[in-house]
């Protein structure tokens, strides 16, 4: 079914991406997506080694995040009154540089908690611009009528690397060490900045009229609030990464402390979430047309809401695994059409910006991580991912009025 899929996303008439610029800004984000994964383990098992703190380990990982609350509308505004193939090409040299002083710190045995702590934040303001700057690049290229299906094969990438990113992270590091996986990282961003040189797309309506950032945030607040429907999708994003995404952080620990799994049995459970939403998005770009977008994202979001609950419940690893694929599924129609409903409801000359206040609401991420840790210490990791299962549903209900109008 899978290889089915990918035959019509490619060749069929309604999904033909018929420029070598869509390529090119997909090979860059996919590079973005598998050395994102690869060093997710890695530098946790890094971290870990040289505290001991479960806490340093996941303060390390909101550093990723951190900056998609920070500067998401600030880039998202700052994005419109650039050439986004410019913005581009200077976040995957910083990804780059930042891998090259990382991987030349660890080869001279140098390389401390604080070096990877500043890495992670880096890469972070490189993953809040991806919004704004590539995937509005991308539906530029492509453009709205194919969009759905752009950021299924977009998703369809990250959930890949998802399944594949943290095998070869563990392999890269007890092979190799930790200077292998940075090294890994510079070779692969240089790839793909050689393919976005390649790029020969500017923006169709850059202009040198520059609107003051400030102003330009406050207009996109300002249009979330008149359309119900950007407000909806904005509002469905913030509960997911308050109440529901956080959860994949307690997965190793419910198969370990409550299904008493070791760590390769672990590994494969956790693995059922990229493959479930590896299947997920090609069935949403094979099947799923534009005006059923609005119904996959909230029916995406409960799905994921309810599978994670069953998850924590679940009294054995294969109920758990089959939980997992069903969670990932949900997740993935979710993932791919939330970007897309903000671009296609979104007016062209407030994309960008949109865009970036849709980072903003996913930067809030960070919040949920610190809530779901906080409570896990209190009530343990199985009762509290079951509790934000049930706080990510009793959200969406107290919501309703917010979002119907998807």
């Amino acid at each position: 079914m899978i290889q089915i899929g990918l035959g019509r996303l490619v060749t069929g008439r309604r999904w033909t991406f018929g420029t070598a610029d869509f390529w090119r800004l997909w090979y860059a984000g996919m590079i973005a997506f598998v050395v994102r994964w690869v060093e997710t383990l890695a530098v946790a098992i890094f971290v870990f080694q040289h505290t001991g703190s479960p806490f340093a380990v996941a303060l390390v990982t909101m550093l990723r995040l951190l900056p998609m609350g920070l500067f998401g509308a600030f880039l998202g505004a700052a994005a419109e009154r650039m050439e986004r193939r410019t913005v581009l090409l200077g976040m995957i040299l910083m990804l780059l540089v930042t891998d090259v002083a990382l991987a030349a710190l660890a080869i001279s045995g140098r390389l401390a908690v604080w070096h990877v702590a500043v890495g992670s934040f880096a890469n972070g303001i490189a993953w809040a611009a991806d919004n704004p700057v590539r995937r509005a690049a991308m539906g530029e290229v492509i453009g709205s009528e194919r969009m759905g299906a752009a950021m299924s094969i977009d998703i369809a990438a990250n959930n890949g690397s998802r399944m594949l990113g943290p095998a070869i992270g563990g392999l890269l590091l007890a092979t190799s060490g930790i200077q292998g996986v940075f090294i890994v990282g510079v070779v692969l961003y240089a790839t793909s900045f050689i393919a976005a040189l390649g790029l020969r797309y500017r923006n169709r309506r850059f202009s040198p009229v520059h609107v003051p950032v400030l102003s330009g945030i406050a207009e996109g607040l300002h249009l979330a609030a008149q359309d119900k429907r950007l407000l909806g999708t904005l509002v469905v994003t913030i509960i997911y990464n308050l109440f529901a995404w956080p959860f994949t952080s307690m997965v190793p620990v419910i198969a370990q402390q409550h299904l008493e799994l070791g760590p390769a049995s672990t590994g494969v459970l956790a693995s059922m979430d990229g493959l479930g939403a590896l299947l997920g998005a090609v069935v949403v770009a094979v099947l799923v047309r534009p005006r059923h977008y609005g119904r996959v994202y909230l029916g995406g979001i409960i799905i994921y809401a309810a599978m994670l609950t069953a998850f924590a419940l679940m009294p054995s690893p294969l109920p758990a695994g089959a939980a997992l694929f069903l969670e990932g599924f949900g997740g993935s129609g979710y993932s791919i059409t939330q970007t897309t409903l903000i671009y296609l409801y979104a007016p062209p000359d407030m994309r960008s910006r949109m865009l970036g206040l849709l980072s903003v609401c996913i930067g809030v991420g960070p919040i949920g991580f610190l809530h779901l840790g906080l409570l896990a210490n209190a009530i343990g990791a199985q009762w509290a991912t079951v509790v934000t299962g049930i706080e990510t549903l009793l959200a969406l209900a107290l919501t309703r009025p917010l979002w119907r109008a998807l």
